[in-house]
Protein backbone atom coordinates (compact mmCIF):
# COMPACT_ATOMS: atom_id res chain seq x y z
CA UNK A 1 0.00 0.00 0.00
CA UNK A 2 2.65 3.10 1.55
CA UNK A 3 5.64 0.94 -0.87
CA UNK A 4 8.44 4.02 -0.30
CA UNK A 5 6.07 6.18 1.23
CA UNK A 6 7.90 8.04 4.51
CA UNK A 7 5.80 8.04 7.68
CA UNK A 8 6.36 9.91 11.05
CA UNK A 9 4.45 9.18 14.81
CA UNK A 10 4.24 11.51 17.11
CA UNK A 11 3.14 9.80 20.53
CA UNK A 12 1.56 11.12 23.65
CA UNK A 13 1.07 9.83 27.38
CA UNK A 14 1.70 6.23 29.25
CA UNK A 15 3.43 3.59 28.25
CA UNK A 16 0.49 1.93 26.76
CA UNK A 17 0.75 4.29 23.70
CA UNK A 18 4.29 4.30 23.65
CA UNK A 19 4.17 0.30 23.53
CA UNK A 20 1.15 0.87 20.36
CA UNK A 21 3.20 3.31 18.37
CA UNK A 22 5.81 0.37 18.39
CA UNK A 23 2.93 -2.00 16.73
CA UNK A 24 1.63 1.04 14.40
CA UNK A 25 5.28 1.17 13.06
CA UNK A 26 5.13 -2.52 12.31
CA UNK A 27 2.23 -2.27 11.20
CA UNK A 28 3.08 0.54 8.56
CA UNK A 29 6.60 -0.93 7.34
CA UNK A 30 4.66 -4.34 6.82
CA UNK A 31 2.57 -2.08 4.37
CA UNK A 32 5.68 -0.98 2.97
CA UNK A 33 5.90 2.32 4.60
CA UNK A 34 9.47 3.65 5.52
CA UNK A 35 10.72 5.76 8.35
CA UNK A 36 10.89 9.49 7.55
CA UNK A 37 14.62 10.72 8.02
CA UNK A 38 15.10 12.73 11.01
CA UNK A 39 16.95 15.10 9.07
CA UNK A 40 14.85 15.40 6.06
CA UNK A 41 11.91 17.56 4.98
CA UNK A 42 9.04 16.43 6.41
CA UNK A 43 7.31 12.82 6.04
CA UNK A 44 4.48 11.45 3.51
CA UNK A 45 2.32 10.15 6.96
CA UNK A 46 2.14 11.67 10.07
CA UNK A 47 0.41 9.31 12.80
CA UNK A 48 -0.50 11.07 15.79
CA UNK A 49 -0.67 8.73 18.94
CA UNK A 50 -2.61 10.76 21.13
CA UNK A 51 -3.51 10.60 24.86
CA UNK A 52 -6.80 11.87 26.52
CA UNK A 53 -5.70 11.99 30.89
CA UNK A 54 -4.82 15.75 30.93
CA UNK A 55 -6.42 18.55 30.10
CA UNK A 56 -3.90 20.16 27.58
CA UNK A 57 -4.20 17.26 25.41
CA UNK A 58 -6.86 18.65 23.14
CA UNK A 59 -5.18 21.72 22.56
CA UNK A 60 -1.71 20.23 22.05
CA UNK A 61 -3.04 18.26 19.29
CA UNK A 62 -5.21 20.85 17.92
CA UNK A 63 -2.13 23.07 17.92
CA UNK A 64 -0.17 20.63 16.28
CA UNK A 65 -2.43 19.81 13.73
CA UNK A 66 -3.10 23.39 12.57
CA UNK A 67 1.10 23.48 12.13
CA UNK A 68 0.51 20.56 9.66
CA UNK A 69 -2.13 22.45 7.27
CA UNK A 70 0.03 24.48 5.56
CA UNK A 71 2.63 21.96 5.14
CA UNK A 72 0.09 19.13 3.66
CA UNK A 73 -1.40 22.22 1.56
CA UNK A 74 1.91 22.34 0.21
CA UNK A 75 2.68 18.42 -0.30
CA UNK A 76 0.14 16.90 -2.04
CA UNK A 77 -0.47 13.36 -1.47
CA UNK A 78 0.78 14.23 2.51
CA UNK A 79 -1.71 12.13 4.87
CA UNK A 80 -2.69 12.63 8.67
CA UNK A 81 -4.11 10.46 11.07
CA UNK A 82 -5.06 10.56 14.77
CA UNK A 83 -5.61 7.67 16.81
CA UNK A 84 -5.23 6.55 20.46
CA UNK A 85 -7.47 7.88 23.49
CA UNK A 86 -8.08 11.24 22.31
CA UNK A 87 -9.48 10.04 18.52
CA UNK A 88 -11.73 7.05 20.98
CA UNK A 89 -12.97 10.36 22.65
CA UNK A 90 -13.21 12.78 20.39
CA UNK A 91 -14.09 10.58 17.02
CA UNK A 92 -15.84 13.23 14.73
CA UNK A 93 -15.01 16.16 16.71
CA UNK A 94 -11.74 15.84 15.02
CA UNK A 95 -12.18 15.80 11.62
CA UNK A 96 -14.50 18.85 12.13
CA UNK A 97 -11.90 20.83 13.56
CA UNK A 98 -9.70 19.90 11.66
CA UNK A 99 -10.58 18.58 8.29
CA UNK A 100 -7.60 18.27 6.34
CA UNK A 101 -7.03 15.03 8.55
CA UNK A 102 -7.35 12.14 6.39
CA UNK A 103 -8.21 8.99 8.92
CA UNK A 104 -9.26 8.84 12.78
CA UNK A 105 -8.82 5.64 14.66
CA UNK A 106 -9.12 4.63 18.28
CA UNK A 107 -7.55 2.78 20.70
CA UNK A 108 -9.08 -0.78 20.07
CA UNK A 109 -8.67 -0.91 15.98
CA UNK A 110 -4.80 0.39 15.33
CA UNK A 111 -4.38 -2.97 13.02
CA UNK A 112 -6.62 -1.06 10.72
CA UNK A 113 -4.39 2.13 10.10
CA UNK A 114 -3.50 0.72 7.16
CA UNK A 115 -6.29 -0.02 5.20
CA UNK A 116 -7.54 3.39 6.68
CA UNK A 117 -4.91 5.28 5.06
CA UNK A 118 -5.00 3.54 1.78
CA UNK A 119 -8.98 4.01 1.76
CA UNK A 120 -8.65 7.88 2.38
CA UNK A 121 -6.33 8.44 -0.28
CA UNK A 122 -8.48 6.50 -3.54
CA UNK A 123 -11.88 8.08 -1.54
CA UNK A 124 -10.23 10.94 -1.23
CA UNK A 125 -12.19 11.45 2.23
CA UNK A 126 -11.47 11.02 5.58
CA UNK A 127 -12.25 7.94 7.46
CA UNK A 128 -13.16 7.69 10.91
CA UNK A 129 -13.15 4.05 11.89
CA UNK A 130 -14.07 3.95 16.02
CA UNK A 131 -14.44 0.34 16.99
CA UNK A 132 -16.19 0.03 20.55
CA UNK A 133 -14.43 -3.07 22.05
CA UNK A 134 -10.96 -4.75 21.16
CA UNK A 135 -10.96 -6.89 18.01
CA UNK A 136 -7.41 -8.45 18.56
CA UNK A 137 -5.24 -8.47 21.34
CA UNK A 138 -2.34 -6.28 20.18
CA UNK A 139 -0.05 -8.95 20.56
CA UNK A 140 -0.66 -10.30 17.36
CA UNK A 141 0.03 -7.25 15.50
CA UNK A 142 3.48 -6.78 13.90
CA UNK A 143 5.56 -4.32 16.41
CA UNK A 144 8.68 -2.37 15.24
CA UNK A 145 10.72 -1.51 18.41
CA UNK A 146 13.06 1.07 19.03
CA UNK A 147 15.76 -0.70 21.02
CA UNK A 148 17.45 -4.12 20.29
CA UNK A 149 18.39 -4.56 24.10
CA UNK A 150 15.20 -3.90 26.08
CA UNK A 151 11.06 -4.41 25.40
CA UNK A 152 7.83 -3.97 26.41
CA UNK A 153 5.53 -7.36 27.01
CA UNK A 154 2.14 -6.52 27.44
CA UNK A 155 0.42 -8.59 29.56
CA UNK A 156 -3.01 -7.25 29.76
CA UNK A 157 -5.21 -3.88 28.13
CA UNK A 158 -8.22 -2.17 29.69
CA UNK A 159 -9.21 -1.54 33.09
CA UNK A 160 -12.13 -2.29 35.77
CA UNK A 161 -11.32 0.36 37.87
CA UNK A 162 -13.53 3.19 38.09
CA UNK A 163 -11.31 6.12 39.44
CA UNK A 164 -13.29 9.10 39.62
CA UNK A 165 -10.65 11.04 38.14
CA UNK A 166 -9.84 8.75 34.68
CA UNK A 167 -11.12 8.73 31.76
CA UNK A 168 -9.04 5.57 30.74
CA UNK A 169 -10.98 2.92 31.75
CA UNK A 170 -14.03 4.48 29.13
CA UNK A 171 -11.43 4.57 26.22
CA UNK A 172 -9.63 1.37 26.81
CA UNK A 173 -12.18 -0.96 28.39
CA UNK A 174 -12.44 -3.89 30.19
CA UNK A 175 -9.79 -5.84 31.40
CA UNK A 176 -8.70 -8.27 29.01
CA UNK A 177 -5.80 -10.66 29.72
CA UNK A 178 -3.20 -12.73 27.62
CA UNK A 179 -2.68 -16.56 28.09
CA UNK A 180 0.55 -17.36 30.32
CA UNK A 181 1.49 -18.81 27.69
CA UNK A 182 1.86 -16.62 24.93
CA UNK A 183 3.45 -13.89 27.53
CA UNK A 184 6.29 -16.61 28.05
CA UNK A 185 6.49 -17.46 24.14
CA UNK A 186 7.02 -13.74 23.60
CA UNK A 187 9.34 -12.95 26.20
CA UNK A 188 11.21 -16.45 25.00
CA UNK A 189 11.27 -14.90 21.03
CA UNK A 190 12.51 -11.93 22.55
CA UNK A 191 15.27 -13.02 24.18
CA UNK A 192 16.67 -15.12 21.59
CA UNK A 193 16.86 -12.22 19.68
CA UNK A 194 19.06 -10.61 22.37
CA UNK A 195 16.90 -8.56 24.51
CA UNK A 196 17.85 -8.97 28.37
CA UNK A 197 15.52 -6.41 29.77
CA UNK A 198 11.68 -7.03 29.57
CA UNK A 199 8.79 -4.53 31.21
CA UNK A 200 5.20 -6.83 31.89
CA UNK A 201 3.15 -3.79 30.92
CA UNK A 202 -0.93 -3.07 32.29
CA UNK A 203 -3.29 -0.71 32.42
CA UNK A 204 -3.13 -2.15 36.35
CA UNK A 205 -0.52 -4.51 35.98
CA UNK A 206 -1.36 -6.58 38.90
CA UNK A 207 -4.91 -7.21 38.89
CA UNK A 208 -3.77 -9.87 35.78
CA UNK A 209 -5.55 -12.89 36.21
CA UNK A 210 -8.75 -11.61 37.20
CA UNK A 211 -9.94 -11.94 33.08
CA UNK A 212 -9.02 -15.83 33.37
CA UNK A 213 -9.74 -16.50 37.24
CA UNK A 214 -6.61 -17.40 39.09
CA UNK A 215 -6.03 -14.23 41.37
CA UNK A 216 -1.77 -15.11 42.01
CA UNK A 217 -1.35 -15.36 38.38
CA UNK A 218 1.02 -12.38 38.08
CA UNK A 219 2.73 -13.31 40.97
CA UNK A 220 3.50 -17.01 39.00
CA UNK A 221 3.95 -15.22 35.98
CA UNK A 222 6.98 -13.27 37.89
CA UNK A 223 8.46 -16.62 38.74
CA UNK A 224 8.35 -17.68 35.58
CA UNK A 225 9.91 -15.32 34.00
CA UNK A 226 13.06 -15.90 36.22
CA UNK A 227 13.03 -19.23 34.89
CA UNK A 228 13.85 -18.19 31.44
CA UNK A 229 17.48 -18.37 30.45
CA UNK A 230 19.07 -15.17 29.52
CA UNK A 231 16.51 -12.92 30.65
CA UNK A 232 18.80 -10.57 33.36
CA UNK A 233 16.05 -7.94 34.51
CA UNK A 234 12.01 -7.94 34.60
CA UNK A 235 10.21 -4.88 35.56
CA UNK A 236 6.60 -4.26 35.46
CA UNK A 237 4.64 -1.19 35.46
CA UNK A 238 1.87 0.08 36.70
CA UNK A 239 0.17 -1.80 39.37
CA UNK A 240 -2.82 -0.74 41.74
CA UNK A 241 -2.66 -0.91 45.67
CA UNK A 242 -5.21 -2.68 45.45
CA UNK A 243 -4.41 -5.80 43.90
CA UNK A 244 -0.72 -5.70 45.44
CA UNK A 245 -0.81 -9.04 47.72
CA UNK A 246 1.98 -10.51 49.59
CA UNK A 247 2.64 -13.32 46.89
CA UNK A 248 3.80 -10.28 44.44
CA UNK A 249 5.95 -8.82 46.93
CA UNK A 250 7.18 -13.06 47.52
CA UNK A 251 7.82 -13.35 44.07
CA UNK A 252 9.62 -10.20 43.66
CA UNK A 253 12.11 -10.49 46.40
CA UNK A 254 12.67 -14.40 45.65
CA UNK A 255 12.83 -14.19 41.85
CA UNK A 256 16.53 -13.28 41.21
CA UNK A 257 16.04 -11.15 37.82
CA UNK A 258 12.84 -9.37 38.85
CA UNK A 259 14.19 -6.10 39.72
CA UNK A 260 14.34 -4.26 43.09
CA UNK A 261 11.82 -1.48 41.88
CA UNK A 262 8.54 -0.77 41.99
CA UNK A 263 6.27 1.89 40.79
CA UNK A 264 3.18 2.33 43.12
CA UNK A 265 0.45 4.92 42.58
CA UNK A 266 -0.54 6.77 45.71
CA UNK A 267 -2.81 9.57 44.04
CA UNK A 268 -3.25 11.23 47.82
CA UNK A 269 -2.86 10.51 50.85
CA UNK A 270 -5.92 11.47 52.19
CA UNK A 271 -8.34 8.99 53.23
CA UNK A 272 -10.88 11.40 52.38
CA UNK A 273 -9.75 12.32 49.26
CA UNK A 274 -9.26 8.65 48.18
CA UNK A 275 -12.65 7.91 49.13
CA UNK A 276 -13.64 10.40 46.91
CA UNK A 277 -10.82 9.65 43.65
CA UNK A 278 -12.86 5.82 44.56
CA UNK A 279 -9.54 4.45 45.28
CA UNK A 280 -9.89 1.07 47.43
CA UNK A 281 -7.12 1.71 50.25
CA UNK A 282 -6.38 4.29 52.48
CA UNK A 283 -3.30 5.69 54.02
CA UNK A 284 -2.92 2.78 56.54
CA UNK A 285 -3.16 -0.15 53.64
CA UNK A 286 -0.48 2.12 51.42
CA UNK A 287 1.69 2.99 53.75
CA UNK A 288 1.60 -1.09 54.89
CA UNK A 289 2.29 -2.19 51.25
CA UNK A 290 5.49 -0.04 51.41
CA UNK A 291 6.41 -1.21 54.46
CA UNK A 292 6.72 -4.70 53.56
CA UNK A 293 8.38 -4.00 50.14
CA UNK A 294 10.86 -2.84 51.97
CA UNK A 295 11.26 -5.46 54.68
CA UNK A 296 11.20 -7.92 51.78
CA UNK A 297 13.71 -5.83 49.43
CA UNK A 298 15.68 -3.54 51.41
CA UNK A 299 17.36 -1.68 48.87
CA UNK A 300 14.15 -1.57 46.44
CA UNK A 301 13.45 2.04 45.08
CA UNK A 302 9.80 3.18 44.79
CA UNK A 303 7.99 5.57 42.81
CA UNK A 304 5.13 6.68 42.61
CA UNK A 305 2.21 9.59 40.76
CA UNK A 306 0.15 11.73 43.47
CA UNK A 307 -2.15 14.23 42.14
CA UNK A 308 -2.54 17.58 43.60
CA UNK A 309 -5.83 19.69 43.74
CA UNK A 310 -8.28 17.01 43.14
CA UNK A 311 -12.28 18.63 44.16
CA UNK A 312 -12.67 19.16 47.39
CA UNK A 313 -9.33 19.09 48.63
CA UNK A 314 -8.35 20.66 51.55
CA UNK A 315 -5.97 22.00 53.53
CA UNK A 316 -5.61 19.17 56.30
CA UNK A 317 -5.85 16.67 53.42
CA UNK A 318 -2.68 17.95 51.24
CA UNK A 319 -1.08 17.74 54.62
CA UNK A 320 -2.01 14.23 54.84
CA UNK A 321 -0.66 13.85 51.63
CA UNK A 322 2.97 15.10 52.31
CA UNK A 323 3.00 12.67 55.30
CA UNK A 324 2.77 9.81 53.42
CA UNK A 325 5.97 10.99 50.78
CA UNK A 326 7.50 11.46 54.32
CA UNK A 327 6.73 8.57 55.62
CA UNK A 328 7.41 6.71 51.68
CA UNK A 329 10.55 7.85 51.01
CA UNK A 330 10.14 7.57 47.04
CA UNK A 331 12.96 7.66 45.38
CA UNK A 332 11.27 9.82 42.61
CA UNK A 333 7.38 10.97 42.79
CA UNK A 334 5.60 12.07 39.67
CA UNK A 335 3.35 15.29 40.25
CA UNK A 336 0.55 15.83 38.32
CA UNK A 337 -1.82 19.14 38.88
CA UNK A 338 -5.87 18.14 38.91
CA UNK A 339 -6.92 18.32 35.44
CA UNK A 340 -11.16 18.49 34.94
CA UNK A 341 -11.69 15.84 31.90
CA UNK A 342 -15.16 15.73 30.48
CA UNK A 343 -16.94 12.56 30.97
CA UNK A 344 -15.67 12.04 34.70
CA UNK A 345 -17.01 12.14 37.52
CA UNK A 346 -15.24 14.27 39.23
CA UNK A 347 -15.55 16.79 36.95
CA UNK A 348 -18.85 17.60 38.02
CA UNK A 349 -17.52 17.78 41.63
CA UNK A 350 -18.25 20.81 43.82
CA UNK A 351 -15.19 21.96 45.95
CA UNK A 352 -13.20 22.73 42.55
CA UNK A 353 -9.91 24.19 43.40
CA UNK A 354 -8.52 27.80 42.68
CA UNK A 355 -5.49 27.21 40.20
CA UNK A 356 -3.92 29.32 42.30
CA UNK A 357 -4.11 27.02 45.50
CA UNK A 358 -3.25 23.95 43.51
CA UNK A 359 0.02 25.89 42.04
CA UNK A 360 1.10 26.67 45.58
CA UNK A 361 0.19 22.98 46.88
CA UNK A 362 1.97 21.74 43.74
CA UNK A 363 5.21 23.39 44.28
CA UNK A 364 5.42 22.52 48.14
CA UNK A 365 4.76 19.34 47.34
CA UNK A 366 7.93 19.12 44.63
CA UNK A 367 10.12 20.62 46.61
CA UNK A 368 9.43 17.81 49.01
CA UNK A 369 9.88 14.99 47.26
CA UNK A 370 13.33 16.77 45.30
CA UNK A 371 14.80 16.76 49.27
CA UNK A 372 13.62 13.27 49.59
CA UNK A 373 14.41 12.31 46.41
CA UNK A 374 18.32 14.01 46.80
CA UNK A 375 18.46 12.09 50.25
CA UNK A 376 17.77 8.72 49.22
CA UNK A 377 20.29 9.37 46.04
CA UNK A 378 22.83 10.18 48.62
CA UNK A 379 22.58 7.22 50.26
CA UNK A 380 23.69 5.66 46.94
CA UNK A 381 27.12 7.05 46.62
CA UNK A 382 29.89 4.80 47.17
CA UNK A 383 28.52 1.71 46.44
CA UNK A 384 29.10 -0.17 43.62
CA UNK A 385 26.82 -0.60 40.53
CA UNK A 386 25.87 -2.76 37.61
CA UNK A 387 24.44 -0.55 35.14
CA UNK A 388 22.51 -1.39 31.56
CA UNK A 389 24.23 0.48 29.24
CA UNK A 390 21.31 2.96 27.24
CA UNK A 391 21.44 4.87 23.69
CA UNK A 392 20.10 8.55 24.42
CA UNK A 393 19.33 8.47 28.39
CA UNK A 394 21.97 11.61 28.56
CA UNK A 395 21.27 14.48 26.99
CA UNK A 396 24.76 16.03 28.08
CA UNK A 397 26.66 12.95 27.29
CA UNK A 398 28.04 13.67 24.29
CA UNK A 399 29.63 17.49 25.74
CA UNK A 400 30.41 15.14 29.06
CA UNK A 401 32.01 12.32 27.21
CA UNK A 402 30.33 9.93 29.49
CA UNK A 403 27.66 7.68 28.80
CA UNK A 404 24.14 6.54 30.52
CA UNK A 405 22.22 3.61 31.88
CA UNK A 406 19.89 2.13 34.61
CA UNK A 407 20.59 0.31 38.02
CA UNK A 408 19.12 -2.18 38.66
CA UNK A 409 16.81 -0.28 40.71
CA UNK A 410 16.10 2.02 38.12
CA UNK A 411 18.13 5.00 38.61
CA UNK A 412 19.64 6.87 35.80
CA UNK A 413 23.13 6.73 36.40
CA UNK A 414 25.88 8.75 34.02
CA UNK A 415 29.20 6.87 34.26
CA UNK A 416 33.08 7.14 33.05
CA UNK A 417 32.93 4.50 30.15
CA UNK A 418 36.92 4.17 30.25
CA UNK A 419 37.93 0.99 31.99
CA UNK A 420 40.40 0.85 35.04
CA UNK A 421 43.70 -0.62 33.47
CA UNK A 422 43.77 -3.65 35.07
CA UNK A 423 39.99 -4.11 33.86
CA UNK A 424 40.48 -3.61 30.40
CA UNK A 425 38.93 -6.63 29.27
CA UNK A 426 36.18 -8.70 27.93
CA UNK A 427 34.01 -9.49 31.59
CA UNK A 428 33.53 -13.47 32.30
CA UNK A 429 30.62 -15.59 31.67
CA UNK A 430 28.96 -17.47 28.73
CA UNK A 431 27.15 -14.15 27.65
CA UNK A 432 30.49 -12.50 27.31
CA UNK A 433 31.18 -11.47 23.39
CA UNK A 434 34.10 -12.33 21.41
CA UNK A 435 35.22 -8.51 20.92
CA UNK A 436 38.50 -9.06 18.98
CA UNK A 437 38.59 -6.45 16.10
CA UNK A 438 35.65 -4.53 17.65
CA UNK A 439 36.00 -0.88 17.33
CA UNK A 440 34.74 1.91 19.98
CA UNK A 441 31.14 2.97 19.17
CA UNK A 442 31.36 6.36 18.05
CA UNK A 443 30.88 9.38 20.25
CA UNK A 444 32.18 7.24 23.13
CA UNK A 445 35.35 7.39 25.21
CA UNK A 446 37.91 4.10 23.96
CA UNK A 447 39.06 2.22 27.12
CA UNK A 448 42.34 1.53 25.17
CA UNK A 449 41.54 -2.24 23.34
CA UNK A 450 38.25 -0.66 21.56
CA UNK A 451 35.93 -2.74 24.41
CA UNK A 452 33.87 0.24 24.39
CA UNK A 453 30.89 -0.40 25.76
CA UNK A 454 27.75 -0.93 23.65
CA UNK A 455 23.84 -0.39 24.45
CA UNK A 456 22.53 -3.36 26.12
CA UNK A 457 26.00 -4.05 27.88
CA UNK A 458 26.38 -4.01 31.75
CA UNK A 459 29.08 -2.00 33.07
CA UNK A 460 30.45 -1.56 36.63
CA UNK A 461 30.60 1.25 38.44
CA UNK A 462 31.06 3.14 41.40
CA UNK A 463 29.34 6.14 42.40
CA UNK A 464 30.67 9.56 43.13
CA UNK A 465 28.14 11.81 43.26
CA UNK A 466 24.25 11.83 43.53
CA UNK A 467 21.72 14.63 41.85
CA UNK A 468 18.04 14.33 42.78
CA UNK A 469 17.39 12.59 39.60
CA UNK A 470 20.49 10.63 38.45
CA UNK A 471 23.81 8.96 39.78
CA UNK A 472 27.47 10.03 38.69
CA UNK A 473 30.46 7.80 38.66
CA UNK A 474 32.97 9.94 37.49
CA UNK A 475 35.82 7.27 38.14
CA UNK A 476 37.18 4.71 35.38
CA UNK A 477 34.62 2.27 35.20
CA UNK A 478 35.51 -1.40 37.51
CA UNK A 479 34.31 -3.68 34.55
CA UNK A 480 32.76 -4.13 31.81
CA UNK A 481 30.36 -7.54 30.60
CA UNK A 482 29.93 -7.33 26.99
CA UNK A 483 26.41 -9.06 26.49
CA UNK A 484 24.29 -10.77 23.33
CA UNK A 485 22.03 -7.79 23.86
CA UNK A 486 25.18 -5.24 22.97
CA UNK A 487 25.44 -7.98 20.17
CA UNK A 488 22.14 -7.34 18.90
CA UNK A 489 22.47 -3.54 19.27
CA UNK A 490 25.91 -3.39 17.20
CA UNK A 491 24.26 -5.83 14.82
CA UNK A 492 21.30 -3.65 14.26
CA UNK A 493 23.08 -0.33 14.16
CA UNK A 494 25.80 -1.97 11.44
CA UNK A 495 22.99 -3.59 9.09
CA UNK A 496 21.62 -1.74 6.55
CA UNK A 497 17.77 -0.59 7.17
CA UNK A 498 15.53 -3.25 5.67
CA UNK A 499 11.55 -4.52 6.17
CA UNK A 500 11.44 -5.72 9.15
CA UNK A 501 10.36 -9.40 9.94
CA UNK A 502 8.10 -10.56 12.48
CA UNK A 503 9.02 -8.92 15.72
CA UNK A 504 11.72 -6.49 16.75
CA UNK A 505 12.59 -5.68 20.12
CA UNK A 506 13.19 -2.86 22.06
CA UNK A 507 11.65 -0.29 24.71
CA UNK A 508 12.13 3.43 23.94
CA UNK A 509 13.85 5.91 26.09
CA UNK A 510 11.38 7.15 29.06
CA UNK A 511 12.76 10.18 30.64
CA UNK A 512 13.14 11.31 34.30
CA UNK A 513 10.67 12.96 36.63
CA UNK A 514 10.25 16.45 35.73
CA UNK A 515 8.64 18.89 38.10
CA UNK A 516 6.01 19.62 35.89
CA UNK A 517 2.40 18.49 35.57
CA UNK A 518 2.51 16.21 32.54
CA UNK A 519 2.22 12.82 31.93
CA UNK A 520 4.99 10.44 33.20
CA UNK A 521 5.37 6.78 34.53
CA UNK A 522 1.34 5.93 35.47
CA UNK A 523 0.07 8.91 33.38
CA UNK A 524 -2.08 9.59 36.97
CA UNK A 525 -4.55 6.98 36.19
CA UNK A 526 -3.67 3.87 37.89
Amino acid sequence: MGVNRSYEIRTYGCQMNVHDSERLSGLLEEAGYVPAPKDGDGADVVVFNTCAVRENADNRLYGNLGQLAPKKTARPGMQIAVGGCLAQKDRDTIVRKAPWVDVVFGTHNIGKLPVLLERARIQEEAQVEIAESLEAFPSTLPTRRESAYAAWVSISVGCNNTCTFCIVPALRGKEKDRRPGDILAEVEALVAEGVSEITLLGQNVNAYGSDIGDREAFSKLLRACGKIEGLERVRFTSPHPRDFTDDVIAAMAETPNVMPQLHMPLQSGSDRVLKAMRRSYRQERFLSIIEKVRAAMPDAAISTDIIVGFPGETEEDFEQTLHTVRESRFAQAFTFQYSKRPGTPAADMEGQIPKAVVQERYERLVALQEEISWEENKKQVGRTLEVMVAEGEGRKDGATHRLSGRAPDNRLVHFNPTLRESDDRPGPGPEASDATGLAPRPGTASNGTGLAPRPGDMITVEVTYAAPHHLLAEGPALSIRRTRAGDAWEKRNAAPAEKPKGVLLGLPTIGAPAPSPAPAAGCGCD
